[in-house]
């Protein structure tokens, strides 16, 4: 009698699975067709997307032997680079500050911080030109590095500062009552603990730099060209194949910078519960 009167409940379990399981088929299907697609037609024969030609590599040698590609690749390596550096010691040292530290107007600069985060990059471009603009600042590589590592700063503060919730303040306190000075508590107890959080966050923030291209295209000079400025000025024209190539490449370079940055924020999630 129990089996009879739990067998609806199973069955509406089961359509419940089943409809959870389409919902999120169709949702994955909408993001990553076009992604296959774009793979697909990436080994056309053919210079033109309406039809399949045949199986072939040669955009993707093309593309590795265009002297504009590589040039916009190692600038925008440069600028990820450079920004990227930065706003890790700073990102650590903001993120450190806020959470061990008691200031006037502390939330104010808290809020102010963060701000990058949610301001769209349209504006934080128009309103760094008019600021370069202000001072007269000529625009250059440097100028794009600068307003990079505005956006980087933010979310590599963002990232530490999760990490910093989650540990334990008495280790530092430990540290200085044996004798350490705070430099040295910092470097030795809690810099080693922040490690896994900052990688993840500078990956994260690397993988955004190396995609911007409203922020780029506002506040470079016009000897600089970085790679999503560079393809931008192709496709108005029409896509080609060789950025078909370009744009697979690029996808799986990201796709594995922010798979790394997950697969470490989580061991050192899992390491800290264990612990």
């Amino acid at each position: 009698m129990t089996a009879t009167l739990d067998l609806p409940k199973i069955v509406a379990a089961k359509r419940r699975l089943s409809w959870q399981f389409l919902f999120t088929l169709v949702m994955f299907a909408f993001m990553y067709i076009p992604v296959l697609v774009l793979a697909f037609f990436s080994f056309n024969a053919s210079p033109f997307s309406a039809g399949w030609s045949g199986f072939s590599l040669q955009w993707y040698q093309r593309m590795f032997n265009d002297t504009r590609i590589l040039s916009a690749l190692a600038d925008s390596l440069s600028v990820a680079l450079l920004a990227v550096g930065i706003a890790a010691v700073l990102g650590t040292l903001m993120a450190v500050g806020l959470a061990r530290y008691t200031f006037p107007g502390k939330q104010l600069y808290q809020g102010i911080s963060y701000l990058p985060l949610i301001i769209p990059d349209i504006a934080i471009a128009v309103a760094t030109l008019v600021f370069l603009a202000s001072l007269a600042i000529p625009l250059s590589l440097w100028t794009v590095v600068a307003a990079h590592i505005v956006f980087c700063l933010a979310y590599i503060a963002v990232v530490v500062s999760t990490r910093l919730t989650g540990m334990n303040p008495h280790l530092e306190e430990a540290a200085l009552d044996l004798g350490a000075t705070p430099f040295q508590a910092f470097i030795k107890v809690l810099l080693p603990q922040l490690m896994p959080a900052i990688i993840s966050g500078c990956l994260l923030a690397f993988v955004l730099s190396m995609d911007d291209l409203l922020i780029s295209s506002f506040t470079a000079g016009g000897g600089t060209t970085t790679l999503p400025m560079e393809i931008f000025s192709r496709v108005r024209t029409g896509v080609k194949p060789d950025i078909n190539a370009l744009s697979v490449v690029l996808i799986l370079a990201s796709g594995t910078l922010a798979f790394a940055a997950e697969l470490i924020r989580y061991r050192s999630e899992q390491q800290r519960l264990d612990g």
